[in-house]
């Protein structure tokens, strides 16, 4: 789980980035909204590995079948307790904050349907919308329209204000935002979905300010009307309103130019960009060679093509692995518990550095004990790679340790 949630946030501060240096300024806010949308999606499932691509590398060792380790399922450790106790814990917290922002979530949506229900209504403009009591600028929320009723009667009620809540109506913005909520909820603990947040809902202005200026098409006195709604700060949860960030970057949209030219520039740059970080996260390599079985001692010897090949070695030789596994694997809880017997086979690659990556269960009895024998390879010193004519070449092994219960 730790390791998803790295990688989906790597994606993702990745794709943030690029729409910050690469795409706000510029006036492509339909492409801008389905980017920071598609990229939030686009982050959040790609480390999942839904997807992979096998790339083949000539110039490495194939899998090595390691000599089996036997361990016996004896008393619980208290590591191990303490480890289920922390992380018991840290689900708790979880769950308490999660819950609370469900329940946040639904008044806010409730909210919405009390003042439907127990206020007035009518059409402007072909929009329905609900006179409410509240002193509070005009704000929407999926279909509907909310406005002070003193100002509508005491004519208050710019028609502009109503041309740009309808736009953030006729382009369901307020699916966005419900959209956002859902994430934001589920990934609370993660503050790059606040910056995606943030980014969509200024979008989303844009996008109803370029609305209301191609309809008027006097953009002055859109701006000078803008500025004089600007001191009043009230704002609706869930709800698009005209008042939310009222800066200079988007008075200043406005009266940007538009480039064709560098439009198409700056899309296919961005389609480059999401096609490598879907590779990146979903190639995985595998080596081609002969398949040896490893011995105590890493021998040296010469494969079908002649090439001379080095097996890596663990410090102080394949003996000492083995008992580097037998002295940092712990029997979890549950498996000791459950008596579990049985083999677990995990499969790993020695990179050219001689760290171990690529961690994968091959077989596994539950109970967690395939994620603790990654976790024990996790612990382990670099080895010293091997070798196909004396250059560094990456080598997957094959470990399996049964584990009897006593």
């Amino acid at each position: 789980m730790i390791t998803y949630i790295l990688k989906s946030s790597v994606v993702l501060l990745i794709l943030f980035v690029v729409y910050k240096l690469w795409l706000e300024n510029e006036k492509m806010f339909r492409f801008n909204r389905a980017y920071l949308l598609g990229s939030l999606v686009f982050g959040l499932i790609i480390p999942l590995q839904l997807f992979s691509f096998d790339t083949k590398i000539a110039k490495a060792i194939n899998s090595f079948q390691l000599s089996e380790i036997v361990l016996n399922n004896s008393q619980n450790s208290s590591i191990i307790a303490n480890n289920q106790i922390i992380t018991n814990s840290l689900l708790a917290l979880y769950l308490i904050i999660t819950t609370l922002l469900i329940i946040r979530f639904i008044m806010n949506l409730y909210s919405f349907h009390k003042k439907i229900k127990h206020n007035e209504s009518l059409i402007i403009n072909n929009q329905k919308a609900v006179l409410i009591q509240e002193p509070i600028l005009p704000h929407s929320f999926l279909n509907t329209i909310f406005i002070n009723e003193n100002d509508l009667k005491n004519n208050l009620i710019d028609p502009q204000l109503i041309t740009h809540e309808t736009a953030h109506i006729e382009q369901k913005h307020s699916l966005d935002i419900i959209f956002l909520e859902l994430i934001q909820i589920l990934f609370w603990f993660n503050p790059i979905i606040l910056l995606y947040k943030k980014a969509i809902k200024l979008n989303h202005e844009f996008l109803a300010d370029e609305a209301v200026i191609t309809q008027s098409n006097s953009v002055s006195y859109y701006q000078n009307l803008l500025l004089k709604m600007a001191s009043n700060q009230s704002q609706i949860a869930l709800a698009s309103s005209i008042n939310f960030q009222i800066t200079k970057k988007r008075l200043l949209m406005m009266t940007k130019q538009e480039s064709r030219l560098r439009a198409i520039v700056k899309t296919s740059v961005v389609g480059f960009v999401f096609a490598t970080l879907f590779f990146a996260f979903n190639t995985t390599t595998i080596a081609q060679g002969s398949n040896r079985k490893a011995l105590n001692e890493p021998p040296t010897f010469l494969t079908d093509t002649t090439e001379n090949i080095q097996q890596p070695e663990f410090p102080g030789g394949m003996t000492e692995f083995y008992k580097f596994v037998g002295k940092n694997f712990k029997i979890p809880k549950d498996a000791s518990k459950n008596k579990v017997s049985g083999k677990v086979i995990i499969d790993f690659y020695v990179e050219k550095n001689g760290s171990l990556a690529d961690y994968k269960i091959a077989n596994d009895l539950g109970y967690g004990l395939g994620d603790e024998v990654i976790r024990v390879l996790k612990l382990s010193p670099k080895w010293k790679p091997g070798t196909i004519n004396n250059e560094p070449a990456r080598v997957m092994y094959s470990l399996p340790i049964t584990v009897k219960a006593k």
